[in-house]
């Protein structure tokens, strides 16, 4: 395991943190925090968790704070990671729901007429969390949360919203507290931040967290705009916070530090942005993009820009694509020869499938995964077209090194679709042997 990746159970240990008088955070208990503003008569909450149950542990610590009822929901945007508690929070009360009128990015939430490929997101979402995945063997964490929570009642618990808010400033009385709703766009479209001004308090959402942005969700997103989340940044420092409430990871307080930590996150979002179009520009592909852009060191080594979570190469291919589409501008690429036949003669180039093992067997010796995924993958597609090929031999191998190389991963996303992806392989394999 990644050395970094060893702290992240202390770090999410669970907490209610006080933010004010009037003002608590709950963190670690689930993959987002949520937050509680005790009002004069009523409480107003901030997100509601991802499960029921987090959501349940989470009431029973606010209620050692507060028996006033929630009569208010806020929620800062549409992931099921922020919206799936609401109903434990109601109570037996009618809540007024909050959030923006700009719709949702997950297809898993929003209705539409057309069919969408949720089973390949949602098994996508699963490799990425590591659903599933044993705690503190195969996931100790997913980047901005601890691996260690209650996943009973996933997405069971939203509400539907009885207030959309459409204009770009909304000033609001909740429990006698006066809040200011903000059209915030970053992570999401629908992002909207909660303003505080007599405590100097603003909750961001997920527009920032610890951890490098995840301008590109693997489990399968649409193109998130980098330089609307960029602008973001600059929006958050206009309020002049005294206390930064993030979506998750722990809160920040001091104007200065506050100021400097948001700069950071814009200038690496806008260097990715300036990197890759320069480099677009200069006839590079998207391969070579990714292998070539990276974060200046000054940068790179923040803690709050480390790899936890997003991931410098997949915002680059991210950018690359959302901008100019798939065609990376090599003609070669507009019309390649189909996975099956592009493998069985590159095998056979190789002097057949026992040469491209031994070839396997060294780069996996010699630590070095990826090189020997690539090269089983050209074994399974090639299928049994390839003379002598094991397809049963390549899966089991690819099993292990996925495993392997997820040893080493910073990146929790990655680690955990190694992982869980190895897992599938192996019950292939099983179910085969059966």
């Amino acid at each position: 395991m990644h050395t970094e990746l060893k702290a992240h159970p202390d770090y999410f240990s669970k907490e209610i943190i006080q933010l004010a008088d009037n003002v608590y955070m709950a963190f670690g208990f689930a993959a987002s925090n949520v937050y509680m503003i005790v009002g004069d008569d009523s409480l107003v909450i901030i997100d509601t968790s991802e499960t029921t149950a987090a959501a349940t542990n989470i009431l029973a610590e606010f209620r050692k704070v507060s028996d006033l009822p929630v009569k208010s929901i806020i929620l800062t945007h549409s992931h099921r990671d922020h919206v799936s508690g609401a109903t434990v929070f109601a109570e037996d009360n009618a809540p007024e729901v909050i959030t923006s009128d700009k719709g949702s990015e997950d297809p898993l939430i929003e209705e539409t007429p057309h069919p969408r490929a949720t089973k390949a997101m949602q098994a996508r979402t699963k490799r990425q969390f590591g659903i599933g995945l044993s705690y503190p063997d195969e996931i100790i964490g997913i980047g901005v949360g601890p691996g260690d929570r209650p996943l009973q009642g996933m997405g069971a618990g939203m509400m539907a919203p009885t207030r959309l808010i459409s204009d770009e400033r909304t000033r609001i009385t909740l429990a006698g507290i006066d809040l200011e709703l903000v059209m915030a766009p970053g992570e999401t479209p629908d992002h909207m931040v909660v303003w505080y001004p007599e405590k100097k308090i603003l909750f961001s959402g997920d527009n920032f967290y610890r951890s490098f942005p995840n301008l590109y969700a693997i489990r399968g997103t649409a193109y998130r705009d980098f330089d609307t989340w960029a602008d973001t940044m600059d929006l958050l420092m206009g309020f002049n916070p005294e206390i930064l409430g993030p979506g998750h990871t722990k809160p920040l307080f001091g104007v200065d530090v506050i100021r400097d930590t948001l700069t950071d996150y814009r200038d690496a979002i806008r260097h990715v942005v300036d990197a890759t179009r320069a480099g677009m520009d200069a006839g590079l592909t998207i391969d070579q993009l990714a292998h070539s852009v990276t974060l200046p060191p000054h940068l790179a080594e923040k803690p709050h820009l480390r790899e936890y979570y997003g991931r410098v190469e997949y915002a680059v291919r991210a950018y690359a694509v959302g901008t100019m589409g798939w065609f990376d501008g090599n003609p070669t690429s507009l019309s390649p020869l189909s996975p099956q036949d592009e493998a069985v003669r590159m095998i056979r180039l190789a002097g057949g499938a026992e040469a491209v093992w031994r070839e396997i067997d060294s780069a996996r010796g010699a630590g070095d995964h990826q090189w020997a995924l690539q090269l089983l993958d050209r074994l399974i597609h090639a299928g049994e077209d390839a003379a002598g090929n094991d397809i049963g031999r390549a899966r089991a191998a690819k099993a292990a090194a996925l495993r392997d190389h997820a040893v080493g991963q910073i990146n929790c996303p990655t680690r955990h679709y190694y992982i869980q992806s190895a897992k599938e392989l192996e019950q292939q394999a099983g179910d085969a042997d059966a």
